[in-house]
């Protein structure tokens, strides 16, 4: 499989809309992936927790850290990787205690539910962050 065909890199910046792009472009992945239309209710499943995701990382970045610059969806072997480039100094955590009934602060603790794993990566000496979070493939 050609490394190239298994990731796909968004453009995000000063775009209006930026949620709903990022949505739209991973749900184009995952049909170019076979990821959709989904055969079975763990395949749908697996779908819509991975644009939820996008949505949660997309718009945290938006509201705490001057906004998204890029999302990469990679399809490696056993998981799918999103990631959120942004330029904000923050360090985004599942708010703690979790309180369901208030309306807010909800992005990081449903990205820690629903993904094996997610974190942050920074560059020395550079501005701004990557948020990632992998979703584990259907089947897995």
């Amino acid at each position: 499989m050609d490394q190239a065909s298994d990731v796909r890199t968004l453009a995000l910046g000063e775009t209006s809309g930026t949620v709903p792009l990022a949505r739209d472009f991973t749900r184009t992945a995952l049909h170019e992936w076979g990821w959709l239309p989904a055969p079975t209710a763990d395949r749908r499943a697996a779908a819509e927790d991975v644009l939820l995701v996008v949505s949660e990382l997309v718009t945290n970045a938006c509201l705490h850290a001057d906004g998204p610059e890029s999302l990469r969806v990679l399809r490696l072997p056993k998981v799918l990787r999103l990631e959120v480039t942004d330029r904000g100094a923050g360090q985004p955590a599942p708010r703690t205690p979790h309180r369901a009934g208030r309306p807010g602060g909800h992005g990081m603790f449903i990205v820690q539910r629903l993904c094996r794993d997610w974190g942050i990566d920074r560059t020395p000496g550079a501005p701004g962050k990557t948020v990632w979070a992998e979703i584990s493939a259907p089947g897995d």
